[in-house]
């Protein structure tokens, strides 16, 4: 039995601002824009390569509490010059090291070792983490 994730429900406060920023500044495809009265409308959209989805949610109380999503990429500095290029604030790549959070790529640039991160105009954080190879896990 196969179990997909294939949409998350981000709470912003204005979908219009929110569905800009998706599509403009992260590069996602507009999916689905769809209203059904002044209360109900449906913004899904879907990150290049991905099969999880996003669907805004307007929830003014809960907006910018969806944090560490992670965007898989095959090179981050690639991905950081295209987010950066769209208009998009992302940090600088850092990786775990016995300290902690640490500045700059993985020592050994392992696979799922360098990270980077970015937040949409409410604050809900996205994490871009580099895997240039699928590595079984344990």
């Amino acid at each position: 039995m196969d179990y997909k994730l294939e949409l998350v429900i981000i709470p912003v406060s204005d979908v219009d601002r929110a569905k800009d920023f998706y599509v403009t500044n992260a590069g996602f495809r507009l999916d689905v824009d769809h209203r059904a009265g002044e209360d109900f409308r449906i913004i899904q959209l879907t990150p290049p390569g991905s099969a999880c989805s996003i669907t805004l949610m307007r929830n003014a109380e809960a907006a910018g509490t969806v944090q560490g999503l992670h965007l898989v990429v095959s090179d981050i500095d690639e991905a950081r010059a295209d987010l950066a290029g769209r208009g998009v604030e992302i940090s600088e790549p850092f990786h775990f090291g016995p300290d902690g959070q640490t500045p700059g790529h993985h020592p050994q640039r392992e696979s799922y070792g360098t990270f980077m991160s970015f937040s949409d105009p409410d604050g809900n954080g996205f994490l871009v983490q580099e895997v240039t190879s699928a590595q079984p896990r344990a």
